[in-house]
Formats: structure tokens, sequence, C-alpha cells
């Protein structure tokens, strides 16, 4: 970036080109992967640590090679792991349910609108827990109602206000998955689709609300992948920015 720069100021290179160069620099090589410390400039959000399948050593590696100044998110992450974060940096926090761990060193300016999130049942709200957390951290507001699934539908009446108010709405189902398609009907506005592992053999351990989300007659609903909060947290934070 130095060099870069330097150039830049020689007049070696034009101002087009150096853009065109800050797009794909740096990335720190540590062999097991490739850290990209770019990302917050390039994207507007720091590289985030998905931790299973990572042992506790190229997790504490990878930590060592981010940006000191950012906001650091770690999904999918278990205790053993918050431990061993907790020891080196001890401002992180760790969200049982979730599976997250954030080490917040600022907080971003909160953006106008208020992104809803909602769940069908309380064995969703892990997976929802884990886009408020994503969401919260990217500088949104976040309301959250859980357990209003189609079962008792007469209880996401009750909360039309937030319905209708809200943004963006991350709608979050197990078993056949069917809340998005009447939370899709109801909001004019975008509405992002989370199936859940959770259910019956039939559920198919997220198959099956997945399709019944793709195949949604309402418009303006997408969909993520199965137990992808971070996903839906992530995308609602594009939308609302």
């Amino acid at each position: 970036m130095k060099k870069l720069l330097q150039d830049y100021k020689a007049g070696k290179i034009d101002l087009s080109e150096v853009l065109q160069k800050i797009k794909t620099l740096p990335y720190e090589d540590l062999k097991f992967a490739k850290i990209d410390t770019h990302r917050e400039i390039r994207k507007g959000f720091p590289e985030t640590i998905f931790c299973k399948g990572k042992t506790l050593s190229q997790i504490s590696q990878i930590l060592k090679k981010l940006p000191i100044d950012q906001n650091i998110l770690l999904t999918k992450a278990n205790k053993n792991v918050f431990t061993s974060v907790k020891k080196v940096y001890p401002c992180a926090y760790y969200n049982e349910s979730a599976k997250t761990i954030v080490i917040q060193r600022f907080k971003q300016k909160q953006k106008k609108g208020t992104i809803l999130v909602l769940t069908a049942g309380t064995s969703d709200i892990p997976v929802a827990e884990e886009a408020v957390v994503t969401a919260q951290l990217m500088g949104n507001k976040v309301e959250k109602v859980y357990d209003v699934g189609v079962a008792g539908v007469h209880r996401l009446f009750d909360i039309k206000d937030k319905i209708f108010h809200a943004n963006v709405i991350i709608v979050i189902a197990g078993m056949e998955g069917a809340l998005a398609s009447i939370v899709g009907g109801l909001s004019s506005k975008p509405v992002i689709a989370v199936p859940t592992s959770v259910g019956y053999g039939a559920s198919f351990k997220g198959i099956a609300p997945l399709l019944t989300m793709l195949n949604c007659c309402a418009e303006g609903v997408v969909v993520v992948n199965i137990d992808n909060g971070f996903g839906a947290g992530y995308f609602a934070s594009l939308i609302n920015r």
C-alpha cells in the first residue's frame, strides 16, 4: 500500500489505477488461511471468523492478523473457543445461544431504519440470535419477536405495527417454514427468510422449510441457507444501509 501511494505521488500511476489496485489488496498469508485484512475498506465490514472446523491455534493466529482498530465477529464458536479468546481479548462477549463472539472496539453510527427479526418457534432462537448479533454489530437498530409461528397465527397479527414499520424483516422458521409467506404477504418491505434445521424427520434437517421458502408465492421474499443467521443479518444490514 505504501509503495502504491508513493508511485501515485511520483506520477508513475494515475488515480484510476490506484483505485483499481486498492480493490484487491492486501491479505495476510498464514498458509492455512489467507486473511482478508482489506475487507472493511472494500465491503464496509471486516472479515468474520467462522470457527467450526478451525483449531484454537488457527483462530488465535487469525485474530492476531486482523486490524486492531476493527470490530471482530466470530461465528459458530463454542465455549472452549470463547475461553481461549477471552484470555487475550478481555472485552470479548459471548452469546451462548447464537454461538457468537464479539470483540467490539467501537460502536457503529446507528442506521435510521429498523430490522425486525421474527421466529416461528422458540427452537429457532439460536439462529435468530446470530442474525441479531450480526445486524447490531453492523450498526443497525434491531427489534426481535420470538415464537409467532403459523400454529398460532393470531400471535403474528398482534405485532402487525412492528411488521408495517420495519425497514427489513428477517423471518426464521423450521418445520414447514410457512411463516415467511405470511409475513411476505403482509409487508411491503424486503423479507429475508431463513430456514432452520429444527423439525421432525420429514423436515430433512431444514430441506423442507428451505423448499417451502423458495416456493413462496408472496413477492419480496428472498432465502438464505439453512441456519444462516449471519448471512441474513449481514444482508439485512446492506439493505438497511
